[in-house]
């Protein structure tokens, strides 16, 4: 089977669907970020968020928060107000949640040394309750607070996507220079005895079924620095 020919086929399938998120479109942050990783034959976008505060009213029931069981109240992926935020609160009937959430983007990669030039991980978020049975816990005063804090962490998010975006489009050039120059011959050889490699280490993850979030230092920027970002190796049985 060409692996590589499967791999076109899964990615042009994939990315011919409608776009399934909420809003029906990329936003507009990633949208540069989405277009370079779909543009280059190793891999594809499966979906992708630049950042966004939304506030939940998970329920009366006191279980965890689950977005797809929730009630959204508000989202927003840009700064918001405290008057947009104090108007949705009156929806709430259980517990509402504050939450400011990084980008997020999900990445379909050819082969495990495709995925090794993605190395990015980040805490950069916030979760506060604000309402328990539908009654308010906090002043106003400290919702504003909040909100500072969350349009603050959304401002930052949006530097930390240009550095990223800045940083993967110059591995992915050094990359292409160092493949140009390299015999196909001896790159064969090179990607044969990698997975060889892994499998010796770890038969469970075998070269076409590992899931990492990659390692390489070109890439890898301080963890305070970078967004969020998953990365899938292209499996056997998609």
């Amino acid at each position: 089977m060409d692996r590589s020919a499967e791999f076109r086929r899964w990615k042009a399938q994939c990315l011919s669907k409608a776009d399934p998120s909420r809003k029906g479109s990329v936003d507009e942050d990633v949208v540069e970020l989405v277009q370079l990783l779909n543009g280059r034959e190793q891999f594809f976008t499966t979906s992708s968020c630049a950042g966004r505060i939304i506030l939940l009213d998970r329920g009366i029931n006191g279980s965890e928060v689950q977005k797809q069981n929730c009630c959204w109240l508000l989202v927003t992926h840009k700064p918001c107000v405290k008057d947009d935020v104090i108007v949705a609160l009156k929806k709430a009937n259980g517990d509402a949640i504050l939450k400011f959430e990084p980008l997020v983007l999900h990445v379909q990669c050819r082969q495990l040394q495709d995925a090794q030039i993605l190395a990015v991980r980040s805490t950069h978020g916030l979760e506060v309750p604000l309402t328990h049975k539908g009654k308010l816990m906090v002043t106003e005063e400290y919702i504003n607070f909040l909100i500072k804090i969350a349009n603050q962490k959304m401002e930052e998010n949006k530097k930390r996507i240009e550095r990223f975006y800045n940083c993967l489009q110059h591995a992915l050039e050094k990359e292409t220079i160092s493949m140009t120059s390299y015999p196909k011959e001896k790159i064969k050889e090179k990607n044969n005895s990698s997975c060889t490699h892994k499998k010796k280490r770890n038969p469970e993850k075998a070269c076409g079924k590992y899931i990492t979030e990659g390692n390489n230092k070109e890439l890898e920027i301080d963890d305070h620095d970078d967004p969020g970002i998953s990365v899938t190796i292209f499996p056997e049985d998609y």
